[in-house]
């Protein structure tokens, strides 16, 4: 049972595959040379080694127990990068063939720029070596210009690489998760959060809100003076909904002209206000080709061991009693219609 789950793990979180597969790799090829050294005398490199293997298998550990791969790849990063600095420095030409697998290796553990900060530094460092102490890690200065330039072309290349990667990787991620008409997180990211939400209520008591919010008579607007009319009003709602909600209150796109927002924190009567406050703001600053857009909401607060499904099954027939009452009204809950104003 545990190795599915451990497989659903890496195929969900790229990073920790990624920070996985390397330090596998890392720890399957050196172990062998950690070995060798000492058992023939050669303590400091198999010392180094060594310190480079029990890290790789600790930053591992946490990762997996923490989900954090961050810190774990900046460790690694510097760790390798000393230990790949200080092998070069002592075994001379040999050792230098383990910084062009170290350059690949930390673009793969951090960022492009700490990857190519890192890469950098090596090179510096073993060149100022190199000048301090002629012969002991380059032959001639011609061997260690080659060197240079062969390392710093692959740096250079793996930098180009790693960052049209990462920038391709958070596009992707960017149209998995969010509306690509109105910039609002999609369907697909709302249940996400609605899971998170609900465990997060179940662990540490942490009151979620939800408000599904309709643009009445949208339909007319689309009709009347077409699509593209309409698609620029949901974009307009979109901003001004997030101009005027809290930082932490997260907004998706529910679908066609209902969006839901949710609201960390919140209990009902805050709930109600928030979405008095958001009614309001619409009359006041949302217009169509045709005047004034008016919307209705409908909410509901995260109960206790509720599923989130349910949740949003509350909601959404609040609003349906919303819209029944005529519209341009907040209903919360089981609460009386109150608040219900006429369009202006």
């Amino acid at each position: 049972m545990r190795t599915p789950r451990m497989l659903r793990r890496l195929r969900k979180n790229v990073q920790l595959s990624i920070i996985t597969l390397m330090g596998l790799f890392g720890i399957l090829g050196i172990t062998p040379y950690a070995i060798y050294r000492l058992s023939t005398g050669n303590y400091l490199v198999g010392s180094a080694d060594s310190v480079i293997v029990a890290s790789t298998v600790l930053a591992l550990i946490y990762a997996w127990r923490t989900g954090d791969t961050v810190k774990p790849g900046i460790y690694l990063a510097v760790i390798f990068s000393a230990g790949a600095t200080l092998i070069a420095i002592n075994l001379g030409i040999n050792g230098l063939f383990w910084i062009y697998p170290l350059i690949l290796f930390n673009f793969y553990m951090v960022s492009p720029g700490k990857a190519l900060l890192a890469t950098i530094l090596v090179l510096l460092s073993l060149v100022t070596y190199g000048q301090l102490k002629p012969g002991s890690v380059f032959e001639s200065h011609y061997q260690m210009v080659s060197f240079l330039v062969t390392s710093m072309t692959a740096g250079t290349l793996s930098f180009i690489f790693a960052y049209r990667t990462n920038s391709q990787r958070d596009r992707l991620q960017l149209l998995a998760t969010h509306d690509s008409l109105t910039g609002a997180r999609n369907r697909r990211a709302m249940n996400e959060e609605l899971k998170i939400a609900a465990s997060t209520y179940r662990r540490h008591d942490n009151t979620y809100g939800v408000l599904i919010m309709d643009l009445d008579h949208f339909k007319q607007i689309n009709d009347s003076y077409g699509h593209q009319a309409g698609d620029q009003v949901l974009i307009n709602f979109v901003e001004l909904i997030k101009n005027v909600s809290r930082k932490e209150d997260r907004l998706f796109r529910f679908g066609g002209e209902e969006f839901l927002l949710l609201l960390p924190n919140t209990e009902r009567s805050g709930l109600l206000a928030a979405a008095e406050h958001l009614r309001q703001q619409v009359n006041q600053h949302l217009r169509g080709p045709g005047g004034g857009v008016s919307m209705s909401i409908g909410g509901a607060i995260l109960r206790r061991d509720e599923h989130w499904r349910d949740l949003l099954q509350r909601a959404d027939q609040r609003l349906y009693r919303a819209k029944s009452a005529g519209r341009n009204c907040v209903i919360i809950d089981d609460a009386p219609i109150t608040d219900t104003l006429s369009a202006s």
